[in-house]
């Protein structure tokens, strides 16, 4: 049985993993983008690498963290990193209403992971006001 601070060392390692797997998801979304249908040898290669990794990273951040989570998350990070650089890279548009949306998606990603911490106190534990 894992101790306290493994357990803590784990689920930071988790996340650790879970970040990286977003940061991969947008790695490959791009990459496809840039195969145009797999018709670019350079693009499709490296959108395979990223899939591979992706892949790996997010099931060893799921290993710790709950799926429902994890895979929220991990979307979010893919969709926002997706939508921002697709913008730089590919001259995509990105209106004000949907900067407003990807800003929602990463405040529900913050409150998510919050929401994941299990030290925090619930009213079944007894709060106590300071």
């Amino acid at each position: 049985m894992m101790n306290e601070l493994e357990r803590v060392k784990s689920t930071r390692n988790a996340w650790v993993m879970l970040l990286l797997a977003g940061v991969f998801e947008i790695g490959y979304a791009l990459s496809v983008a840039g195969s145009e249908a797999f018709s670019v040898l350079s693009w499709s290669v490296s959108a395979i690498v990223f899939f591979l990794l992706t892949l790996y990273a997010l099931s060893v951040a799921l290993k710790t963290i709950n799926v429902g989570i994890g895979y929220a998350v991990w979307a979010g990070i893919g969709a926002i990193g997706s939508a921002a650089f697709g913008s730089i890279i590919f001259e995509q548009t990105l209106t004000l209403l949907q900067v407003f949306w990807l800003g929602v998606i990463i405040v529900g990603v913050i409150w998510l992971k919050l929401a994941s911490i299990e030290n925090i106190p619930t009213s079944e534990q007894g709060l106590t006001s300071s």
